[in-house]
């Protein structure tokens, strides 16, 4: 089965069933096969060019988020109750669960992404090493 590198904290948010949606920049044929996401060591950051507004206009959060951000007392919330806010303590490099993708959504115009639409998704109950050499899309972790 192959992996996915995925940056936390969207690795995380993706197995909450927050971000329904990964984006990239090419289309992928691993429709409907079952694959495991890696949580990367690298952390994402704000030069990825990838903004909320930019992910809740593109369709990767679930419905509940659209169409705007959750406001800002839900955010200290969950702050609050260690929901987010501690990215240091999210795992890094290691395998952290597995989904499937439903469909990939085209670009609608120049500078979009492709939406790729997870379905099925799974957290590892011990997330593991990979044995392979994790690479920046897919790869192969055993």
């Amino acid at each position: 089965m192959l992996a996915l590198s995925v940056r936390q904290p969207f690795a995380e948010l993706i197995l909450r069933g927050i971000k329904t949606a990964e984006l990239r920049t090419r289309s992928t044929t691993i429709i409907g096969e079952r694959f495991y996401i890696y949580a990367t060591k690298r952390k994402s950051s704000a030069a990825d060019g990838l903004f909320a507004a930019d992910l809740l206009s593109a369709g990767a959060w679930s419905d509940d988020l659209r169409p705007a951000s959750p406001p800002g007392w839900m955010i200290e919330l969950a702050k609050q109750v260690k929901m987010i806010g501690l990215e240091e303590d999210l795992p890094r490099g290691l395998i952290v669960g597995s989904a499937v993708i439903e469909k990939v959504i085209p670009p609608s115009c120049e500078g979009d992404l492709y939406q790729w639409v997870l379905t099925d998704v799974e957290r590892l109950r011990t997330p593991r090493k990979p044995q392979r050499q994790p690479q920046p899309v897919w790869f192969r972790p055993a």
